[in-house]
C-alpha cells in the first residue's frame, strides 16, 4: 500500500460546541470553549514548509511522546493536556501563548552549527565559545528564543530585545527560562536512562488564568534531536558524524536534493522508501526514549476512528 492510505494529511471535522479551528503546520486545531482538541496529522514540515506527502504513524508518534513527557513533567510546570481520547488527540486548556519559542540547546548542532561554521559568533546575543566543533557540548545549555511567526520562517531574537520590545515582560520572560531550563534537565535525565542525549529542543508557553502553562509537545522528534549516548565521545574524538535519532535527517536530505527552503527553490519528491525510511525512525525513536514497545493503531479507516473516539469522550 502507498504510504498516504496509512497518513492523515488533515483532518476537516465539525465537533460539538466547535467555536474556531486552525490548521498548523502539523497539527489540526479545534476550539471546544475553553479547550483546544489536536489532532496530530502525519504531516511533516522542515525549513518551516510542510512537505508535500505525510509521514504513516508520525502523528501517533508525536502525540503519545508528548503525553508521556507532558506527565512526566507536570511537577516542574502545569501543562495544557486533560485527556488523549485518541492515539493522535489531545484535549487540554485553551490558554493565551507567549509571541516566542524557548529554545535550548545543550550542543552546537543543526542551526547553531551552521551559523558558528559561517564565522558568527553571537546567537541571541549570547557569546559562542572560539574552537568548537559540530556536536561538542556547550559549557553550559544556551537559550535562543526564536519569534513565533505565523508564516515563513521563525526568526532568531535575543532575551534583551523580547524585553525592551514588550513581547514578554521580564517578570515572566525569568519564569521562562527558569521553566525552560529545568525541563530541559528532566528530559536530559529521562533520556539518559534510555542511552540517549537530549541535543537541543523547543518548548512554546502560555497563559491562562495568570498562570503559565506548557502549551506544546515536548521531547518529541519534531522538537527535538537526539543522539545515542553509547559511542557519542568515541565519534566525537574521531571526527566522525555523530549517531542521532531526530529530523535533522530528513533537512539533511533535502539538502541533498538542493532545497534548503529559500526562495525559489522546489521542495523535491520524496520517494516511497524514503517515506517509509522516515516512518520507522520515528517509530525507533518513540521505542528509544519511552522504553515502550510502539503499538501501532488501526489505520484502515483513520478519520473515522478519530472521529468516533473524541465524539465517544465528549459523550455524544
Amino acid at each position: 500500500m502507498l504510504p498516504e492510505q496509512h497518513a492523515i494529511r488533515e483532518s476537516n471535522f465539525q465537533l460539538p460546541g466547535q467555536t474556531a479551528f486552525y490548521r498548523g503546520k502539523v497539527r489540526d486545531v479545534y476550539t471546544l470553549g475553553d479547550q483546544l482538541l489536536m489532532v496530530a496529522s502525519d504531516r511533516i514540515s522542515a525549513f518551516d514548509y510542510v512537505l508535500p506527502r505525510p509521514i504513516p504513524y508520525k502523528g501517533q508518534v508525536l502525540n503519545q511522546i508528548a503525553a508521556h513527557f507532558l506527565k512526566a513533567t507536570a511537577d516542574i510546570v502545569p501543562n495544557w493536556l486533560l485527556a488523549t481520547p485518541d492515539p493522535n488527540v489531545a484535549i487540554g486548556h485553551a490558554c493565551e501563548p507567549f509571541r516566542v519559542e524557548m529554545v535550548i540547546r545543550g550542543y552546537l548542532v543543526g542551526h547553531s552549527a551552521r551559523v558558528y561554521a559561517s564565522g558568527v559568533r553571537n546567537l541571541c546575543g549570547i557569546a559562542l565559545p572560539e574552537g568548537m566543533q559540530e556536536n561538542d557540548a556547550f559549557p553550559e545549555p544556551i537559550i535562543t528564543p526564536a519569534t513565533k511567526a505565523e508564516e515563513g520562517h521563525d526568526e532568531d531574537i535575543s532575551r534583551e530585545d523580547i524585553i525592551s520590545k514588550g513581547i514578554v515582560s521580564e517578570a515572566d520572560y525569568v519564569q521562562l527560562e527558569a521553566f525552560t531550563r529545568a525541563l530541559f534537565q528532566r528530559g536530559t535525565e529521562m533520556a539518559a536512562k534510555q542511552g540517549l542525549i537530549l541535543v537541543d529542543t523547543k518548548y512554546e508557553f502560555g497563559k491562562k488564568d495568570g498562570q503559565i502553562y506548557v502549551i506544546d509537545e515536548i521531547h518529541t522528534p519534531d522538537s527535538s534531536r537526539y543522539f545515542y549516548l553509547a559511542g557519542y565521545a568515541e565519534r566525537q574524538a574521531n571526527g566522525e558524524r555523530q549517531k542521532q535519532l531526530s529530523k535533522e535527517f530528513v533537512r539533511e536530505w533535502l539538502i541533498e536534493n538542493g532545497f534548503q527552503g529559500k526562495d525559489g527553490q522546489t521542495i523535491p519528491a520524496m520517494p516511497d522508501d524514503f517515506v517509509w525510511e522516515i516512518s520507522n525512525r520515528y517509530i525507533e525513536l518513540y521505542e528509544h526514549i519511552t522504553g515502550s514497545a510502539f503499538v501501532k493503531a488501526d489505520t484502515s479507516h483513520i478519520l473515522e476512528r478519530i472521529e468516533r473516539n473524541v465524539l465517544d469522550w465528549m459523550g455524544r
